[in-house]
């Protein structure tokens, strides 16, 4: 038991070094079974508490992939430089994506890894051919210096998700 929750509060602090601010969940008084990127399952028993950061758990990226057949992107570009920003500036930044292939391009989610980025982006299908937008919008509020964030994009496309950076130097 010890053996366990050890192992427990050993992957939960380094779940927390690598996020910024990402949402906890405390679960007690039930079994949960939780799996880590190692896909190693461990479990908190009844009374025992344990707190799990809900995207890091791996199941999750299996369920936002879509059902609708494949197709290919295109992006304008995967990476954007916001340079110099002063801190708590809220920027943004519109990422096109082109349908390359033959079948309608459907992003089902846009998962950015921080708390401080929120994204925006085209629901309805994107017929081939045509072209799409996902936008990031960054809040500075919370940073100093040169920051590296990113956003996954869930779509019916072979390697999802597809990785969006962007960078910005927040001067205070």
């Amino acid at each position: 038991m010890k053996k366990k929750l050890s192992i427990i509060a050993l992957s939960i602090i380094g779940f927390g070094l690598v996020s910024c601010k990402k949402e906890q969940k405390e679960t007690a008084g039930t079994e949960t079974a939780v799996t880590d990127s190692a896909n190693t399952t461990m479990s908190a028993a009844p009374g025992d508490s344990a707190t799990v950061q809900a995207s890091e758990v791996s199941g999750e990226a299996a369920a936002a992939k879509s059902n609708q057949p494949l197709t290919t992107i295109a992006l304008s570009e995967s990476n954007f430089d916001f340079g110099k920003i002063k801190k708590g500036d809220k920027v943004e930044h519109v990422y096109e994506v082109t349908n390359t292939g033959s079948n309608p391009l459907v992003i089902s989610e846009v998962r950015p890894g921080c708390g401080c980025t929120a994204p925006d982006f085209t629901k309805e299908p994107i017929m081939p051919g045509k072209k799409g937008k996902i936008t990031l919008h960054f809040d500075s509020s919370n940073f100093d210096g040169n920051v590296n964030k990113y956003a996954d994009v869930f779509a019916n496309v072979e390697k999802a998700p597809v990785k969006l950076t962007f960078t910005a130097n927040i001067q205070p």
